[in-house]
Parts: C-alpha cells; sequence; structure tokens
C-alpha cells in the first residue's frame, strides 16, 4: 500500500548526547522530506518502521493518507 504522511512527530532527543539537540532547521528538513515522499508499506506498523529506519529518528506520532493506486 502507499501512504502520504500529512503530519508527524519525531522524538528529536538523545539519549547518548542529551545536551546536543538536532538544529531546528534540520528536524524542519526531516519533516518536510518525510511528508513530501510517498512510502510504501504493508500497513501503519510497517510504515513507522520504514520512516524510522530512513530518517533514524523514533516517531511519536503520525498522521498519514492512504494513496488509492490508479492502475
Amino acid at each position: 500500500m502507499l501512504f502520504q504522511v500529512t503530519e508527524i512527530e519525531f522524538d528529536f532527543t538523545d539519549d547518548v548526547f542529551p545536551d546536543e539537540a538536532l538544529p531546528v532547521e534540520e528536524q524542519e528538513l526531516i519533516i518536510a522530506e518525510t511528508c513530501n515522499t510517498i512510502w510504501e508499506a504493508d500497513d501503519e506498523d510497517d510504515l513507522v518502521e520504514e520512516i524510522t529506519c530512513a530518517t533514524g529518528w523514533c516517531i511519536k506520532s503520525i498522521d498519514y493518507r492512504h494513496i488509492l493506486n490508479t492502475h
């Protein structure tokens, strides 16, 4: 199935270096790239796993829509 993320919140905290926050500009870039990508996944759990693997950040919350295949 194809998914488009409409809203997402990542956990940008770093457990190893808690005083070194990811710059806001980089956070916004990761969010924008995630929302601008059409993701292929089996279900919501797989979607979360795909995004986590691609970005390297855990997801706190996610909203998405299914993209219908018109073929």
